[in-house]
């Protein structure tokens, strides 16, 4: 079979109008397992196919795509880049968009490849023509042309081709396409910020990294929300966190939301502030930056008062993040009586919000009441016990009904609160003392989805697993929790069934 594709390869070479021999040799070279392909690959003169990506015919070019897609799978990085630049250069300006990324998918594997990857290094022109496919209407040309300069960044050479040379210039003026086209330059200078502390340096130094800094504090309010998503992404990163303190960023921030409350335009871009802090805190000491910065946690508490949905969802997300680890629970237990009515909001908006807004407050209660074991201390777990009575009247009931509910991420989410308490004493002993709350755990048929089954498995796990569970629930429950553990998440009871005499 890969001699007839080699043989339709000749023909098309030699055809000026090859449609018919194009879509039989698609059809060949699909069907050619790739091992054949790569013993022959030498034989491979795709020359061809990328002349005939120059024609305007638009079928001709989607098969030429797909061909060469296929066979250049088969074909070491190494010769791509030494023998087909020509043609991967033009296809990079080429107007058809399948083909700028037939040649960035090329590129991909030849930055991943250290052999081929001086080959691209070396290639001035072929650079450039890859940051001006950021400036590209295609998305996924954008973002593959992005993924490619990354890499090639992560190394020194990478880093000198990029911003220390004519290619920092041909950057800036991709910028000045649009909004959107400068927005994608920040996400790659971000991206390669965040490698390491020389990577962000060669950023600095360009000036790129100031550059998105001024626009983050300043007056526009839609570009403020977009540069502080990635104003945080590089705050992902230690280095990246001691860049911002030391140019005074998070202080602006700070300040920024201080003053939010005298503009009208503060919901465009105060959510991500306070995500930002947020995530802050969990990456650093969260009872550091809400002692350093006491607005944020102030504004947090507010949000979750507030009548916009959005605001309640964030703040919502972010007390979540912040209390996903014990330093975090302490420094919201101590705000006491506050604390108590926002777990009171948070279980009101999971029994009688939008279907999204009680996702999200199931999945941030599950974030507060966890707990690992080895940090179970009896004043911690008094805590979890206090927080989870806060929530409602009959919290493990509202948990219950919510999970009862046809929907499937509501059920997940439920069984997931369930799941953060599951090695605790105290919400064992509510567990087993519920009235029928054992056998709905026990009972496989409520659950219908592949996502619901393995969400109730990992309750049955945690429960199972719980040096306590024995003791608490019983051995006969015990041992029912083992074997639904051993079945497996998606075991199903066999049906028994009686032949009758004379049956065909």
């Amino acid at each position: 079979m890969a001699a007839q594709a080699f043989s339709l390869l000749r023909q098309v070479a030699q055809l000026e109008a090859p449609l018919e021999e194009l879509r039989a040799l698609q059809s060949v070279v699909q069907a050619v397992p790739l091992s054949e392909l790569r013993e022959q690959a030498a034989e491979l003169h795709l020359g061809p196919l990328f002349y005939l990506l120059n024609e305007n015919h638009r079928e001709q070019t989607a098969l030429c795509v797909s061909i060469l897609e296929r066979l250049l799978q088969a074909v070491e990085p190494v010769h791509v880049a030494r023998n087909l630049r020509v043609d991967l250069q033009k296809g990079l300006t080429h107007p058809d968009d399948s083909v700028k990324i037939l040649a960035l998918s090329q590129v991909g594997r030849i930055v991943e490849n250290s052999d081929a990857f001086t080959e691209i290094l070396n290639n001035a022109e072929l650079l450039k023509q890859i940051v001006y496919c950021i400036g590209g209407e295609n998305l996924s040309v954008a973002k593959a042309a992005i993924k490619s300069l990354s890499r090639i960044s992560v190394t020194q050479a990478g880093l000198e081709a990029l911003f220390e040379s004519s290619l920092l210039d041909d950057l800036k003026n991709v910028m000045k396409t649009n909004d959107v086209v400068r927005y994608r330059v920040y996400e790659l200078v971000v991206e390669i910020s965040s490698v390491s502390p020389e990577s962000l340096h060669y950023c600095t130094t360009s000036g790129l990294v100031t550059q998105l800094l001024r626009e983050l504090t300043g007056e526009d309010v839609l570009v403020r929300a977009t540069c502080i998503e990635m104003v945080t992404l590089l705050a992902f990163t230690p280095h990246g966190r001691q860049y911002l303190a030391q140019e005074g960023v998070i202080d602006q921030i700070s300040n920024i939301i201080v003053g939010a409350d005298s503009d009208p335009f503060f919901s465009f871009y105060l959510p991500g502030f306070v995500k930002f802090f947020g995530n802050l805190a969990v990456m650093d000491s969260p009872q550091q930056i809400c002692e350093r910065y006491p607005v944020f946690l102030e504004k947090v508490f507010e949000m979750t008062e507030s009548q916009d949905p959005t605001m309640i969802g964030v703040a919502v997300d972010t007390i979540g993040i912040l209390g996903s680890n014990v330093e975090g629970k302490q420094v919201l237990h101590k705000t006491g009586t506050r604390f108590e009515r926002l777990l009171m909001r948070m279980g009101n908006q999971a029994k009688n919000a939008s279907t999204e807004l009680k996702i999200r407050c199931l999945d941030a209660v599950s974030s507060l009441l966890y707990l690992p074991p080895e940090q179970q201390t009896d004043d911690l777990l008094r805590m979890m016990e206090s927080w989870f009575s806060s929530l409602s009247q009959d919290p493990l009931e509202l948990f219950r009904g919510i999970s009862n509910q046809p929907f499937p991420e509501l059920h997940c989410a439920a069984l997931k609160v369930f799941t953060a308490i599951a090695d605790q004493p105290w919400a064992q002993k509510l567990m087993f003392n519920s009235p029928g709350f054992v056998e709905y755990v026990m009972d496989r048929s409520v659950e219908h989805d592949k996502a619901s089954k393995d969400a109730k498995y990992e309750l049955v796990k945690a429960l199972a697993n719980s040096k306590t569970i024995a003791e608490i629930f019983g051995n006969p429950n015990y041992l029912r929790l083992r074997t639904y553990l051993s079945e497996g998440p998606y075991y199903v009871k066999p049906v028994a069934t009686t032949a009758l005499e004379g049956a065909d």
